[in-house]
């Protein structure tokens, strides 16, 4: 009788020392989501209060912060509109990327294809007796070799880096 209440408990003890960190794909907090909070500048006091702008209801605030805007300055670029034709020293840098062709409709795409991975992938993947590690699970086939890549890159006689040992 021991020994099987000893092969209940020891798995049950075993499986509360699980670590899974950021590697759980799904939310497990009851709390607020931390990447849903948008900080704003900071409020500024106009020196003028009867010069205000009018209101414009649905409208950005002064105090809105533009993620797009805050991106482009981070990397030295120049805020202009979005939609408007290329700035000529940019010219170059677009005309490289686009050098194989440009799709259009990338986004839906792109859009499109995860989805059908993501509904490919969780067919079966709601029933497990053990838990699984889900990120593992989910890019599998999207991981690379390194060894592998390596040896790929000396083969075509390309300087290489040391890497770690294979395990």
């Amino acid at each position: 009788m021991r020994k099987f209440a000893l092969l209940l408990v020891v798995p049950v003890l075993v499986a509360g020392c699980a670590n899974t960190g950021l590697r759980e794909l799904r939310g497990t907090s009851k709390g607020p989501d931390e990447f849903g909070i948008r900080p704003v500048a900071p409020l500024q006091e106009p020196q003028n209060l009867t010069a205000l702008p009018t209101p414009t209801p649905g409208g950005s605030n002064r105090t809105d912060r533009s993620a797009l805007a805050e991106g482009m300055q981070a990397f030295g670029g120049a805020q202009t509109d979005p939609n408007g034709p290329i700035p000529a020293s940019d010219g170059a840098l677009v005309q490289y990327a686009s050098r194989l062709g440009v799709a259009n409709d990338i986004r839906q795409s792109l859009a499109e294809t995860d989805a059908q991975f993501r509904r490919r992938k969780a067919r079966f993947t709601q029933y497990r007796i053990v838990p699984v590690d889900r990120y593992n699970q989910a890019y599998r086939s999207e991981a690379l070799d390194a060894q592998a890549e390596r040896a790929r890159w000396r083969r075509a006689g390309a300087r290489t880096p040391s890497a770690p040992p294979s395990e």
